[in-house]
């Protein structure tokens, strides 16, 4: 039988040796696993919790980060992010890097390897010759993780968004499996680490290209997570480019780093001065000269009596009669966006798409309007086009709710559990200081009270509710 208490203590110890975090749905798992590790080392859970507090048992560490780390991955996984890569990331850090013809690369939470692989393939279909010296470090807490990877054989589910091409040039068929080229296999290092753990050498400044961190920093406490983010910005050359998972946001403006947006995703890239916050982003690298001032990510609430008047008609769900005020004076961003939203509400889905480009064609900061056009892609039937953007105004305002309620329930649909639970929670916390004008703008017609129902609805579904 397992107490409550030792679950709870398992738990916190857990978070202060390995920087994790669990939700209340993972206590049932986390005592499966400390019943089964208990008996496993011989000891009664008093015992092995008083052991576990010890510095020098690291085996045990490594033992329970490979049962409790959930490792789907795969090549190429999110595609648009190594197109970025591929077609501007690296362009960029090559010509920056002419004289020295080095490229250097992290991987941090490589699980079985397939990233960091990918990210060495990568170097190599781009690098303008044979002369350049690629090197790419992969971190991970299990040592049966990097195991794997130092094996690298993969089975073809493993490579199902591999393209052919690189399929056939960097792959070959052995006993079932795929294994990979040697001369990728040779740039490629991997290393057992806790990220909740100092190591200066690792982490030192200046010395990295690109580092991924993918879906590991919501699986961390704040604590950690801001000490990993700060350690990786610093590790990383000016001018260097760190890429997160989609359900991570660093906001618009995160410190010694500048937010870029192509290929229909947001990364990030060292500020080059000094390490201080962005003062704007940047679309294309390296950074351009100065540009003309941007409409403000909150523009002041026009005054016109057409936009309050469509407004208080969209909030009685007067659809018809609120686009018959706007749709032929509307001129003001705000203006814009509602005229945006009305459109979409009455199924004009291409017109609608024309606001929203317009309105991110003169400021691609606006948060706003990205979800705007994100619930108008949705209701067009591209949900990849409608994901994209509703991640980016996520990205932008940190504290806009409805982003992440859609990105949720998209989620749940592709049976997604565990980033559905993530987005729906987080959702559920921003709902209770959203900006009235906001839901009335993008709630579908529900209010405060049923958007909250909702998420938590949808979070005992899917099983992850906090």
């Amino acid at each position: 039988m397992i107490h409550e208490s030792d679950v709870a203590q398992f738990r916190s110890l857990l978070s202060a040796r390995l920087g994790w975090v669990f939700d209340d749905n993972d206590v049932a798992q986390l005592g499966t696993v400390l019943r089964r590790r208990s008996e496993t080392t011989g000891m009664d859970r008093s015992s092995y919790l008083a052991r576990l507090t010890r510095v020098d048992w690291e085996d045990e560490l490594s033992e329970l980060a490979r049962e409790l780390t959930i490792n789907e991955t795969y090549f190429f996984r999110h595609g648009e992010q190594f197109r970025a890569l591929g077609q501007t990331v690296l362009p960029d850090r090559i010509r920056e890097r002419a004289n020295q013809r080095v490229l250097r690369m992290l991987s941090v939470g490589c699980s079985s390897g397939e990233e960091a692989y990918t990210l060495a393939i990568m170097a190599r279909e781009v690098q303008p010759d044979p002369g350049w010296i690629v090197s790419v470090l992969g971190l991970d807490a299990s040592p049966a993780m990097i195991e794997r990877a130092l094996i690298a054989r993969y089975s073809s589910w493993s490579l199902r968004e591999t393209p052919d091409a690189i399929r056939q040039r960097w792959f070959h068929p052995r006993d079932s499996l795929y294994e990979l080229e040697p001369a990728i296999r040779e740039l490629v290092q991997f290393r057992q680490h806790n990220v909740a753990a100092e190591e200066r050498v690792l982490w030192r400044a200046d010395q990295y290209d690109v580092v991924f961190c993918r879906n590991l920093l919501m699986y961390l406490t704040s604590d950690v997570q801001a000490t990993l983010i700060r350690r990786m910005t610093r590790s990383l050359v000016p001018g260097g480019y760190l890429f997160l998972g989609h359900t991570d946001s660093l906001g618009s403006r995160p410190e010694g780093l500048e937010p870029v947006h192509s290929h229909r995703t947001f990364y990030y890239r060292r500020a080059t001065a000094t390490v201080a916050p962005a003062p704007r982003m940047s679309q294309v690298p390296p950074p351009a000269p100065a540009s003309p001032p941007r409409i403000p990510l909150t523009a002041p609430r026009p005054t016109a009596a057409a936009y309050e008047r469509a407004l208080t008609l969209l909030r009685d769900e007067r659809f018809t009669d609120a686009l018959g005020v706007l749709e032929h004076v509307a001129s003001t961003q705000q203006e814009m966006l509602l005229l945006g939203v009305l459109l979409t509400q009455a199924g004009r889905f291409s017109d609608a798409e024309t606001i929203g480009r317009r309105l991110l064609d003169t400021d691609g900061l606006y948060a706003d309007a990205h979800h705007q056009l994100a619930v108008c892609l949705e209701g067009g039937g591209s949900t990849d086009g409608a994901i994209s953007h509703y991640r980016l105004a996520a990205y932008l305002d940190p504290e806009f709710a409805m982003p992440r309620l859609r990105l949720g329930l998209l989620a749940r649909r592709r049976g997604e559990n565990r980033v559905a639970g993530i987005e729906l929670d987080r959702a559920l916390e921003l709902l209770r200081q959203e900006r009235e004008e906001r839901i009335v703008l993008f709630g579908g017609g529900f209010g405060r009270i049923a958007l909250t129902t909702l998420c938590r609805a949808e979070l005992d579904a899917c099983g992850v509710r906090r």
